[in-house]
């Protein structure tokens, strides 16, 4: 992948996403990451951490397109991760939702397209797949807005296309960081249903996903990592082994707009899905409006996979768990913290 003397904007820029894709091509030839939010301290904390002159800070929203018209001057490419992730605080307030992922995704399309941006890649989430609350039906609709816009320019242009996957481990909001600090303050583990099940992946596999979709998506392309899930228990009870405690698991029961279980493709996508080894593609409806004029000619070819979700994955167990915990940097500096205090 030949970044050289390019322009990177991440929007959403100082969350967890962000942050894995600044440790991955800070050590390349790429001339410029930029990174766009709204929050001034992580910025300047994230400036303090790194000082690196190929890191630019632009302040700014994603639903103000005059803000990202800003920072879009001169890019080459844009990870598009600005978004509100939280499925109960979105539940409380839906319409914030739908000005962040919907209309946000729209006014960084519009900014992209109309500065020549070469390739825009939007991060959803499994909980757009079969959506049943506020969070995954905007990112459903955040789906629909890009494949639409996809369809409005030239792919030599500016190609378009989105990634979808499932919980990534650790990141903002996570339950991990959250049984940890329940663990070192003696309370009991907070779990909503132990047989939930859902996908889990990396940061550092979150990021593979998104480049891969960069090399091989089509424009108006969905690409789709296969990952493993489990269930809520064993999480719970993985994260408990790791560091050795022994606090109770005390079940709350499921939260506003909670699933049992998570889709990353849906029945309807499978039909017409492609199996890329590690990764699904799903591929945008080529026809325009005028769809009277397709006749269908001879035998139709569809896919013989059905919904993957995170029932039928492949679902891992304590041990399991535990040695994907202990790939991550986050769970390994916290047991040394623990150990050493």
């Amino acid at each position: 992948m030949n970044f050289d003397g390019k322009t990177l904007l991440i929007t959403g820029g100082t969350g967890s996403f962000g942050g894995a894709v600044l440790d991955r091509f800070l050590n390349t030839d790429i001339k410029e990451i930029r990174i766009f939010s709204r929050d001034e301290k992580k910025q300047d904390d994230m400036r303090h951490a790194y000082q690196n002159d190929k890191i630019k800070y632009y302040l700014g929203d994603v639903r103000d397109i005059q803000s990202v018209r800003n920072a879009m001057h001169g890019v080459d490419y844009v990870f598009h991760a600005a978004a509100l992730k939280q499925v109960p605080s979105c539940e409380f307030f839906p319409i914030e939702a739908v000005k962040t992922n919907v209309l946000g995704t729209e006014n960084v399309l519009t900014a992209a397209i109309d500065a020549g941006v070469k390739k825009v890649i939007c991060l959803s989430t499994d909980k757009a797949a079969y959506p049943v609350n506020a969070m995954g039906t905007s990112k459903a609709m955040m789906e629909k807005v890009f494949v639409a816009k996809s369809k409005t320019v030239p792919a030599d242009k500016t190609l378009i296309c989105g990634t979808r996957y499932g919980n990534v481990m650790c990141s903002r909001g996570s339950v991990i960081p959250l049984f940890i600090d329940q663990i070192k303050m003696g309370k009991p583990l907070t779990v909503t249903e132990p047989k939930m099940t859902r996908f889990i992946m990396s940061l550092e596999e979150a990021v593979e996903l998104v480049l891969y979709a960069f090399e091989n998506a089509e424009t108006g392309d969905i690409m789709v990592q296969k990952a493993p899930a489990c269930t809520i228990e064993v999480l719970a009870q993985a994260v408990k082994e790791l560091f050795h405690a022994d606090n109770e698991i005390k079940v709350i029961g499921i939260r506003h707009g909670e699933k049992m279980y998570e889709t990353l493709l849906t029945n309807e996508e499978c039909a017409n899905s492609i199996d890329c080894g590690k990764f699904y593609r799903v591929p945008a409806d080529a026809r325009d409006l005028n769809y009277d004029k397709y006749v269908v000619k001879g035998d139709v070819k569809r896919s013989n996979l059905t919904e993957f979700n995170s029932n039928n994955t492949e679902l891992l167990g304590v041990e399991e768990v535990k040695a994907k915990l202990l790939e991550l940097e986050y769970i390994r500096n916290e047991l040394a913290e623990w150990e050493n205090k």
